[in-house]
């Protein structure tokens, strides 16, 4: 049997970037918080918690110690929360990824321009109640074409955005959706009164540009073993990916999920994750199944 974990698996810089400044806030500080778990990840949440990252929410805040450090993850925070922070003299130590505070700052510049601004994700999840923040919770969330067509006032101009880690075929069947309703079509940028509807397309690259790498290696194996935590959502939409191509795909957050009938008459097994994947997790579960099918070669 081989056991090969994907190359192109694992953390993307943005979460590599927002793992390092929680690791670097713990330097000096024996105990800080983070507004949710650092990432979609239960091992890598648990290991950052036994260096002294606690997961808490925002209204937990007034109850801090005035001077206490809170770690803002990657998904970033809406305004609301940066000035509880300073009424209550807690620091904020800010890794919102870049990605998203370029999509925060363009949402901003469309409300100044009074335009109606529509959100395709989830609306409980932590990046786009950010980005709801910036619209002082105007924007109208929507899963699908039809909760979109069902919601937007066609009589306003409007701009599409979109959570980072949302498939990006889906995006656009609400975009072409949103687009056959308006009487007016003008792309153009920002800063172009004239412009009546834009579709920013606003899906992480890093996302959606895994899509036929992960197609190539899940069709290039007998099964796919595929490790993410059950929050996350990229996880979902690769795994999908993934399991499309090879009915073959299985999903495991820990070790302990993993079913060893699902290699009966396997020769080639693949392991691959999410971007909140750690690469460490992917080793593990590799020696796990290399040490089970006594495979003495642990060629990482």
């Amino acid at each position: 049997m081989k056991v090969t974990i994907d190359k192109n698996a694992g953390f993307c810089w943005g979460v590599v970037r927002t793992i390092d400044i929680a690791e670097g806030s713990l330097v000096d500080k024996s105990k800080v918080y983070c507004l949710g778990d650092v990432i979609h990840n239960t091992l890598e949440v648990e290991r950052l918690n036994r260096l002294g990252l606690s997961t808490i929410t925002v209204d937990e805040i007034p109850n801090l110690e005035k001077g206490s450090r809170v770690l803002i993850r990657a998904h970033g925070e809406p305004p609301s929360t940066y000035k509880l922070a300073a009424q209550y003299g807690v620091e904020l130590v800010d890794a919102t990824c870049p990605i998203v505070i370029k999509v925060q700052e363009r949402v901003r510049k469309f409300v100044d321009k009074g335009f109606q601004v529509v959100i395709f994700g989830k609306k409980n999840h932590a990046e786009v109640v950010g980005i709801n923040g910036v619209t002082g919770n105007t924007s109208i969330v929507v899963l699908n074409k039809e909760e979109a067509l069902g919601s937007v006032d066609f009589t306003k101009p409007t701009v599409l955005f979109s959570q980072t880690t949302m498939d990006k075929q889906e995006f656009k069947e609400v975009a072409e959706a949103l687009r056959q309703k308006l009487e007016t079509l003008v792309i153009g940028s920002m800063e172009e009164e004239a412009v009546q509807y834009h579709a920013k397309d606003t899906i992480c690259g890093q996302v959606s540009g895994r899509e036929k790498k992960l197609q190539q290696f899940a069709s290039e194996n007998d099964i796919i073993i595929f490790t993410a935590g059950k929050k996350s959502s990229n996880g979902k939409v690769l795994f999908h990916i993934s399991h499309d191509v090879n009915p073959r795909t299985y999903f495991a957050e820990t070790k302990e999920d993993i079913d060893w009938n699902w290699f009966e008459g396997v020769e080639t097994v693949g392991i691959t994750g999410a971007t909140s994947t750690p690469h460490w997790v992917m080793k593990d579960v590799k020696r796990l199944i290399e040490e089970k099918f006594g495979i003495e070669q642990y060629s990482l």
